[in-house]
C-alpha cells in the first residue's frame, strides 16, 4: 500500500487538482464517462501520470501515488483527466451523477 498524503503538506489544489471528489471510484470508470456535476457536464478522458515533481512537497511522495499489481503493472492514483462538454457552477457538496457509455468501453489509460 501507498503512504497516506497528509494534507497540511499538500496545500488543496497544489497538485492541479480542479475538482476534488468524494465517494467515486474514479480510476474504475472507463473513458468517455459523462460526470455531471451541478450545471456543468465533464467528460473523462483518462488517468493522470504522477511525476517526479510531486516530491517537490515531500521527499518520496511519489510513491503514494503509484503501486504495481502482482503481476508488474502500474497503478495510477493521481486522479484523472476529463474536457468540459458544458461548463457551468460547481459548489461543494453538489451532487454528482454518473452516466457510463452504452456499448463497449475502455478502461482509462494515462494521458
Amino acid at each position: 500500500m501507498g503512504e497516506t498524503l497528509d494534507s497540511q503538506n499538500v496545500p488543496d489544489g497544489a497538485l492541479g487538482e480542479n475538482i476534488t471528489t468524494f465517494g467515486v471510484d474514479l480510476h474504475a470508470l472507463p473513458t468517455g464517462t459523462l460526470m455531471f456535476i451541478g450545471d456543468s457536464i465533464i467528460e473523462l478522458t483518462g488517468l493522470r501520470n504522477p511525476c517526479a515533481q510531486i516530491n517537490t512537497f515531500r521527499d518520496g511522495l511519489l510513491s503514494a501515488f503509484r503501486s504495481e499489481t502482482p503481476s508488474g503493472e502500474t497503478i495510477r492514483r493521481a486522479g484523472i483527466m476529463a474536457i468540459v462538454i458544458n461548463g457551468g457552477i460547481i459548489r461543494t457538496g453538489d451532487d454528482i451523477r454518473i452516466e457510463i457509455p452504452d456499448g463497449n468501453s475502455e478502461p482509462l489509460r494515462p494521458v
